[in-house]
């Protein structure tokens, strides 16, 4: 939180990381935060936060990323309120930039006062938008500040904020962790996050308060994230454009990790490894603008991914594989349909447990360092030197290659290792003309993303008929049922 003095200058900006914490006990990850060799020698001060943000009704502010809060800070029998104004930055990562200004005021009502010296003026010039305002939700919780100061002159406040997100009626938790720049460069915030992942799993959140707040006011929160348009233009650099998308898909991994750690939702795990596949892709495209010197490994996350994948297989066995042949193998016969159900419920348990160990392997501190690794090497791209080809013709290039690679390799699927690189190749045209989609002929990009699409899905379909026998052999599954499964795999492939 900023100091109660009024902030006017449009040179201030906030600077901080923003940092979930998976695990289920929050009282135990709290417990061993504050006892980390980082924050252990030093005394916290707690605060409660009581915060009412204001938007119109058809969220004018929420369309500018603006975001307007007023708030009442008790620290200890004082009590204050502040008004605060936030204004669009650069925050499509867990590490964000935005304009803040922050003024006390009377008491909980808005002050158009005290937004005279800020941006507000610009943005609601008449006082039209201001009339409008309302409140739209609200967040009370706890606050425990730590501060850390370091030789080098950096200083970064860390802030444990423990509450509920409240909206239309319904609440959510709130536990996440905010490490704000003070003084010094931002590679202090990524310094002192990694030290504090030694003790406990931080996972990169892009996510505000404020965002949330909305999400829940519309039965959206923790929705999965799925690929979001393209923003690319043809008079970005290639070192531009690989950055801005190679976050996004970032943020669609982590977003739906978080979402996953404590919802069930099957969509939450696909859409993960969906987001980490177009991230590997996108980068595997862009390797030889970017090279490969400062590139973190991603070994720590290799356990991870092969739980979600574990995971994923098991979701596409019982909700989409599985059911379409149900009637097959019942046929109206009472005791095949016992078996089918005994069959369903070992599945979904063994679904249920699978997920438990995602969630586990999501809390190994190793998972979230290499996360916070890969954050701050996005963040470093912005300072990778701009690359002197176009990035409209070199769009074009590089799918026109993988196109022709992918026709190749169509006319070559007879053995299991030529069917995989086929479907590896139709997911990475498909991923590339998604990102660039902007850049490259419409009718074009329609035509070959269908076809990648369509071969993706027809092999994608006889694996995950072929992949069913497999995972059913480790429970225990009816022998006939097996035989019939392994005979329908079997039926498919030919």
């Amino acid at each position: 939180m900023t100091s109660a003095h009024t902030r006017t200058s449009p040179s201030f900006v906030e600077i901080e990381l923003k940092l979930a914490l998976p695990g289920a006990d929050t009282a135990l990850v709290a417990q061993r935060l504050a006892r980390s060799p980082l924050l252990a020698r030093r005394k916290p001060t707690r605060q409660m936060l009581r915060n009412v943000y204001y938007d119109t009704p058809d969220q004018q502010l929420r369309g500018q990323r603006v975001a307007l809060r007023t708030r009442q800070v008790g620290t200890e029998g004082a009590t204050q309120w502040l008004q605060t104004l936030k204004m669009a930055g650069t925050s499509d990562s867990a590490l964000s930039q935005r304009g803040e200004w922050e003024s006390p005021v009377p008491g909980a009502a808005l002050s158009r006062k005290a937004l005279k010296a800020t941006p507000w003026t610009s943005l609601d010039p008449d006082g039209a938008v201001f009339k409008g305002l309302a409140p739209a939700f609200s967040t009370d919780f706890e606050r425990t500040l730590w501060t850390v100061r370091r030789r080098n002159g950096s200083v970064v406040e860390v802030a444990l904020d423990q509450g509920e997100v409240i909206a239309g009626g319904q609440r959510a938790p709130i536990f996440e962790l905010e490490l704000e720049l003070k003084a010094g460069p931002p590679e202090a915030l990524f310094e002192l996050a990694q030290e504090l992942a030694r003790t406990v799993a931080l996972v990169p959140a892009s996510i505000s308060k404020a965002q949330r707040g909305y999400a829940l006011a519309q039965g959206t929160l923790d929705a999965p994230l799925t690929a979001q348009p393209a923003r690319l233009k043809s008079c970005q650099s290639l070192t531009d454009a690989a950055g801005l998308l190679l976050r996004d898909m970032f943020n669609q991994f982590t977003t739906n990790l978080i979402a996953l750690s404590h919802n069930d939702d099957p969509e939450l795990a696909h859409q993960a490894r969906i987001g980490w596949r177009r991230f590997k892709s996108t980068l595997r495209l862009w390797s030889p603008v970017l090279g490969q010197e400062a590139r973190p490994s991603w070994a720590a996350l290799q356990p991870l991914l092969d739980c979600l994948g574990a995971l994923r297989d098991l979701d596409v066995a019982r909700l989409d594989t599985l059911p379409p042949l149900a009637n097959a193998f019942v046929a109206g016969d009472p005791r095949r349909s016992e078996v089918w159900q005994s069959m369903a419920a070992s599945l979904d348990a063994a679904t249920t447990l699978q997920r438990k160990t995602v969630r586990y392997a999501l809390q190994d501190p190793s998972v979230g360092a290499c996360l916070l690794l890969t954050t701050q090497w996005l963040a470093g791209l912005a300072g990778t030197p701009a690359s002197s080809s176009k990035l409209k013709p070199w769009a074009r290039q590089q799918m026109d290659h993988l196109h022709h690679h992918l026709k190749r390799a169509r006319k070559r699927t007879t053995t299991l290792e030529q069917i995989h690189r086929t479907r590896l190749l139709a997911k990475r045209l498909r991923y590339g003309l998604e990102a660039l989609q902007s850049l490259l002929p419409k009718a074009h990009t329609r035509r070959w993303r269908e076809q990648a699409v369509a071969l993706q899905n027809r092999l994608g379909n006889n694996r995950d008929v072929a992949l069913v026998p497999v995972l059913l052999a480790g429970l225990d599954i009816d022998a006939g049922l097996l035989a019939f499964l392994r005979g329908v795999a079997v039926g498919r492939a030919g």
